[in-house]
């Protein structure tokens, strides 16, 4: 429960609400449903409320319904989220992402898989013309001028942001999305700059992170979302997550958001309580870098052991925070602290 300084902005606590797609817009707005998901966590005492993944670009959206911030419209509602968020003491984060091949599916209650171009979809770009799963239409290459206009892309949506008035920018560099593309051998068979060697994949990552602070501040915080592994023999490992921290780290990036897998749909993962936690403390140890830790956790203590241990200076929560958006003021309870609620539900704590 203790504050956490970043540059300029200062966390009231270490819990963090991580991004959660919630596949309700139209045309990338965020609207009522958005500000509520959100806010109701800001009023549950969360330090940093982040907002979902949200594309840089039309055919950045995971799906249709997805958030977007490829235009300056989109500024007006985040703006009227981001200072309810303020209003509760609560920092406002938002998760700048371009889904690549992964993009144009259905939402998942409508049973996932791809979004037909002819019903509101579009055609996925990639760094290769490689489906995510067989039988998906392949993606197209993108080319070397698309790749840079790409990086634009992402600096002009923080400049938005930064309009909006957010505190932190994360770039989403995970779960198998276009940033994470040019990261694995998996899904990146170029044979020019962009492809092949290690340098070679990390250069659009460091591409875009360059962009990212050229537009964001010097006094707010750059998050950066990895996998840290695929999880997959012959795919991006941990040791190259270390070796990306360390060259992001000069570029401007505060804070490393630990999560994994994402790019190969047969991958084998470990799944149990805090299964992503060592990546974080990894990094943290080897790199000096602020990280994050995410995946199944639960509980305070779970939480609370974490940060204590100096496995990770942020506790980043999703699911949790769907089952309860007052989990920081239940949390505080349990670990024997005086729970901040606001005036309103005073009684209640």
């Amino acid at each position: 429960m203790t504050p956490l300084a970043i540059r300029e902005i200062t966390l009231r606590n270490r819990i963090a609400v991580s991004p959660m797609c919630q596949y309700s817009s139209e045309d990338g707005f965020a609207n009522d449903w958005h500000l509520v998901h959100l806010g109701s966590r800001a009023v549950g005492g969360a330090g940093l409320v982040c907002m979902e993944a949200t594309a840089v670009e039309p055919c950045g959206r995971i799906s249709p319904h997805d958030t977007g911030i490829w235009k300056n419209e989109h500024v007006e509602f985040l703006a009227r989220i981001t200072r309810f968020l303020h209003s509760q003491g609560a920092a406002a984060g938002i998760q700048l992402a371009h889904a690549g091949r992964k993009g144009s599916t259905r939402r998942p209650w409508e049973g996932g898989g791809v979004q037909p171009a002819s019903d509101r979809g579009w055609e996925c770009v990639a760094p290769s013309a490689v489906p995510f799963r067989p039988g998906d239409p392949a993606p197209r290459e993108l080319s070397k001028a698309e790749i840079h206009a790409l990086a634009d892309s992402f600096r002009d949506a923080a400049a938005r942001a930064l309009a909006a008035g957010f505190d932190v920018a994360e770039i989403h560099g995970a779960h198998g999305y276009l940033i994470h593309q040019f990261l694995s051998p998996l899904s990146n068979r170029r044979s020019d700059e962009y492809g092949g060697t290690l340098d070679n994949r990390l250069r659009f990552a460091l591409e875009v992170t360059e962009a990212v602070r050229g537009a964001w501040p010097a006094h707010l915080p750059l998050f950066f979302r990895i996998s840290a592994t695929d999880w997959v023999p012959g795919g991006w490992t941990a040791d190259d997550s270390v070796e990306l921290v360390r060259r992001l780290r000069p570029l401007g990036v505060d804070l490393v958001d630990c999560s994994s897998g994402g790019t190969a749909e047969h991958a084998r993962i470990p799944l149990g309580p805090g299964y992503q936690v060592p990546f974080a403390e990894r990094i943290r140890r080897e790199t000096g870098a602020l990280t994050g830790a995410v995946g199944m956790i639960t509980t305070p203590q779970q939480a609370d052991e974490i940060v204590r241990n100096g496995q990770a200076d942020l506790v980043l929560m999703a699911r949790q925070f769907l089952r309860d958006p007052y989990f920081p003021l239940h949390a505080a309870g349990a670990l024997g602290e005086k729970a901040a609620a606001p005036l309103q539900y005073g009684r209640a704590f």
